[in-house]
């Protein structure tokens, strides 16, 4: 069982249900992991708004920045590439944003924030990358 307490199926049905994603912590550098996941949202259908106060204005793979997680609603899913330590702050705009689902991705595990966005019903997914798991579960070619 991973860390978050999440099965395949529940993955599953994330992946193939959701498709208003905002990014916290969007990079505009190709380099960075979270531009690649970005590109991959994208390419594989998602509707996906970046957030990140310093490129707010700009465009990242021609989508739209935004300063804040309130400018990015309705969304339905907030992908966070932050540190763990900075992660509480992220989900209690998740939650007044009426997000269902939170997913922090590899290596970003806040068991209190987590603790907080299921107390408010929220789904947590922790530790984890969307594109990885689409591609493991075989829902998109790599």
């Amino acid at each position: 069982m991973s860390i978050d307490g999440l099965s395949d199926a529940a993955i599953r049905d994330i992946l193939t249900t959701t498709r208003r994603i905002a990014m916290v912590g969007a990079s505009a550098k190709p380099e960075r992991p979270s531009y690649g996941v970005l590109q991959f949202l994208l390419e594989h259908g998602y509707d996906v708004t970046p957030v990140n106060p310093g490129l707010a204005g700009g465009t990242i793979l021609g989508r739209p920045v935004v300063a804040h997680l309130a400018d990015a609603a309705p969304v339905e899913m907030v992908d966070i590439f932050r540190a763990a330590d900075q992660v509480g702050p992220v989900v209690e705009e998740a939650i007044a944003a009426g997000a269902r689902i939170v997913w922090m991705q590899l290596g970003v595990i806040n068991q209190a924030a987590a603790a907080a966005a299921r107390a408010a019903g929220l789904v947590v997914v922790m530790d984890r990358c969307p594109a990885i798991e689409s591609a493991r579960l075989g829902l998109a070619e790599h």
